[in-house]
């Protein structure tokens, strides 16, 4: 089987999915050497079903799909979509293709099942792994059963963070990729997939009603809902890597002015969004980092 990019998405994510899975093909040498494909979150019903509750950092909590990151039990699904057969790259749809994911296809993955950025000292755990970006050998991950997952995720048989984290696997099954692989609001001639990880300063979002659940109490997420806002991201280049990305899209007709008026009337993309397409038109990143 050929190769596949899996981007998680859903509704409100929907169009950074579509310009991450615009930047993967744009950026091969050979985009042709593998497929590209966006995993939605409305087609899974059972990640739709707001009555389930789920065990996370201990405490029982109740599943929202309409959270922004309700996407991220899709980052289990690969192999299984795969046959449990060949290479895949499954990422977040806020990672942004700089370098050519067919370097990753193409190593050699040395007997490991699994490969992700190590972040130590993140969540305060010294050995996380981030899952928002995984190179997986799929023949070696057939106890990734998503169905019996999703099962037991509901049944609070396992805690949804150690799921995230990889808790759950052999850690001698896991290897270190570089942190260019996935780098976290870090824009560099270096960089081979750019991460927009930080929800507030999401750059296609600036200036819109936060819609994350900060998972503390009910009256302060409520509140942060209010009251906060999307703030710019601190580095430029990074908002215009995005809309000159979205402005290819918008050229080519992939994205439709009806479908971006939708997006911008439903607070998934900021209104300002045609404005920035037309000043962002035609950015080259390579000459703007080497600046």
């Amino acid at each position: 089987m050929k190769p596949t990019v899996f981007i998680q998405a859903n509704d409100r994510q929907l169009l950074g999915a579509k310009i991450s899975a615009h930047s993967f093909r744009r950026n091969a040498r050979d985009p042709g050497s593998f497929d590209v494909r966006i995993l939605e979150v409305r087609d899974f019903p059972r990640l739709m079903d707001d009555s389930r509750t789920i065990l996370r950092a201990g405490t029982v909590r109740q599943w929202d799909p309409d959270d922004l990151q309700s996407f991220t039990p899709l980052r289990f699904y690969p192999p299984q979509a795969m046959g449990f057969d060949g290479i895949a790259l499954v990422t977040d749809p806020d990672v942004f293709a700089l370098g050519d994911a067919g370097e990753l296809f193409g190593r050699d993955l040395g007997g490991k099942a699994i490969w992700a950025v190590p972040r130590p000292g993140h969540n305060k755990q010294a050995d996380y792994i981030a899952t928002s970006v995984m190179l997986l050998d799929c023949a070696k991950l057939r106890h990734w059963d998503f169905d019996r997952d999703l099962d037991d995720l509901f049944a609070h048989k396992f805690d949804y963070v150690d799921w995230i984290e990889l808790k759950r696997e052999d850690r001698s099954t896991i290897g270190n990729l570089e942190p260019e692989w996935n780098h976290f609001d870090t824009l560099t001639p270096a960089t081979k997939l750019l991460h927009t990880t930080k929800r507030r300063t999401q750059p296609w979002k600036t200036g819109l009603p936060v819609d994350f659940t900060l998972r503390r109490s009910w009256p302060v997420d409520m509140l942060n809902k209010l009251l906060m806002r999307y703030a710019p991201h601190p580095d430029p280049n990074q908002e215009a890597l995005v809309f000159s990305l979205l402005a290819e899209l918008y050229d080519s007709g992939e994205v439709t002015k009806a479908e971006l008026d939708r997006e911008m009337a439903a607070n998934h993309i900021r209104h300002d969004s045609p404005a920035l397409i037309d000043r962002y038109r035609g950015w080259d990143a390579q000459r703007a980092l080497a600046a």
